[in-house]
């Protein structure tokens, strides 16, 4: 009986090591996604929807260290797994964020600045057209299968990047090059509408040059709100198919993370 007990201890350690790290990395991974972290889902839903996707795939990792749960290297491969968890939940974070700043930027060119809701999730104003943009790109994220894709993309990254491995091993530069893609995309996405709103506006200023007595305060601001709605429009019919080729640009950016 007592030579069981170091046996009993060796599988036990073994299958919380085999489902603790996937659980890690999955919770913040799913904490930073931000779709998940909305009020509206439940701290303890996350909590449980990590546990039984670690709990299923721990079967199909590859075979994780055996160590002391009270050890400073049971700490320090934690922090491992929260940290490459939280970057590539980053990741999708800031795919949403371009489509966010596109929003304000359209905003700004048709005078609805002003307009802004509160944002649930950060406690933030956020523009209308941002919140709107930021609800059809949630959308076409899971029609996409966006998630599927996420959560393979974290699957592989134990084979890629395994417990144990060195934070030094991680691609860091292919994140922080994601801040300033940020903003090239939401430029990218909100161009077509500021071309057009500053013709509208040229147009605007030539006719007040060539009647002054004209009030362009009362005449601009409806025309340049209603061509506005029109080119917003015409931006949303293409913004599923600029989501899809930056979904593609932001799981790249994941894989060249994991891969020096």
């Amino acid at each position: 009986m007592s030579a069981l007990v170091p046996l009993l201890g060796t599988d036990l350690m073994h299958l919380i090591g085999a489902v603790w790290w996937p659980f890690v990395r999955l919770s913040t991974f799913l904490w930073a996604l931000p779709v998940m972290d909305n009020p509206a889902v439940p701290v303890r839903g996350r909590i449980l929807l990590a546990f039984f996707l670690a709990f299923a795939l721990s079967k199909q990792l590859p075979e994780v260290p055996e160590v002391d749960p009270f050890s400073l290297t049971m700490v320090a491969f934690t922090l491992e797994q929260v940290v490459f968890g939280l970057c590539m939940g980053l990741v999708f974070r800031m795919l949403f964020e371009v489509f966010n700043q596109a929003g304000l930027i359209l905003s700004m060119q048709m005078g609805l600045s002003m307009a802004m809701v509160m944002d649930p999730a950060s406690g933030d104003q956020v523009s209308i057209l941002g919140n709107l943009l930021w609800l059809m790109m949630v959308l076409l994220f899971f029609a996409l299968n966006g998630h599927l894709l996420g959560l393979q993309m974290l699957v592989d990254s134990f084979q890629l990047w395994p417990v144990g491995h060195s934070l030094y091993a991680l691609n860091f530069d292919a994140v922080l090059t994601m801040f300033g893609w940020i903003f090239a995309s939401a430029l990218l996405v909100a161009l077509p509408a500021v071309i057009a709103m500053l013709l509208v506006n040229m147009t605007f200023g030539i006719a007040s040059r060539s009647a002054p007595s004209l009030n362009l305060f009362s005449f601009g601001f409806p025309v340049t709100l209603m061509l506005g709605f029109v080119v917003v429009y015409l931006t949303f019919a293409q913004a599923g198919s600029v989501f899809s080729q930056l979904l593609f640009e932001a799981l790249d950016t994941m894989r060249r993370f994991m891969v020096v």
